[in-house]
């Protein structure tokens, strides 16, 4: 009887630690998801704005200047169609240097304030992008790595985690190979 007891608390005791590790691990993957959680709405609000920003900027351009019909063309198409913020940062992307070649090439443009002011407000925007890009990258390979690596693969195959892409604005489901360049 008195082994059976010892036993019993043995085991009661290793089923404590697995408990205890288990909730640990899973604290430790579910710390790395609300930061990247909170990156992508970070991105997401700067995108926006950055969206708002461009849109507002084909006005105030088109009132100096007379634009070809093609300009902004993926922007424009954009108001009428949902996308993924994976998406909308490549169309803003070539959106933001189209505005920037017409911004260089055109002196009434670069006169306007308002429109000086929306380019400093874009350039903030790109700085703050591709900071949170960066740290939304570090978050997603730590993330990763926990679900490669044991113990964490453990808690995360339990929980169904998957792996997350990262930021890094390559799409491949396109014919751009540029955007694989090393």
């Amino acid at each position: 009887m008195n082994g059976f007891l010892i036993a019993l608390f043995i085991i009661i005791i290793i089923i404590i630690l697995l408990l205890i590790l288990y909730i640990n691990l899973y604290n430790k993957i579910n710390e790395s998801i609300i930061r990247i959680e909170e990156a992508e709405s970070r991105i997401d609000n700067n995108l926006r704005d950055k969206y708002d920003l461009l849109n507002r900027s084909i006005s105030l351009i088109r009132n100096k200047i007379d634009l070809p019909q093609d300009s902004f063309k993926e922007i424009i198409k954009l108001r009428a169609r949902k996308i993924s913020n994976f998406d909308l940062d490549r169309v803003l992307v070539k959106s933001y240097n189209e505005f920037l070649s017409i911004y260089e090439a055109n002196s009434k443009v670069r006169e306007s304030d308002e429109i000086f002011k929306v380019s400093r407000q874009l350039e903030i925007i790109n700085e703050e992008l591709l900071t949170l890009r960066n740290y939304y990258n570090a978050n997603i390979t730590n993330y990763n790595k926990m679900i490669k690596k044991f113990p964490t693969n453990i808690v995360a195959n339990i929980k169904k985690y998957k792996e997350r892409t990262f930021y890094d604005l390559k799409d491949m489901t396109d014919e751009d190979y540029e955007d694989f360049k090393l």
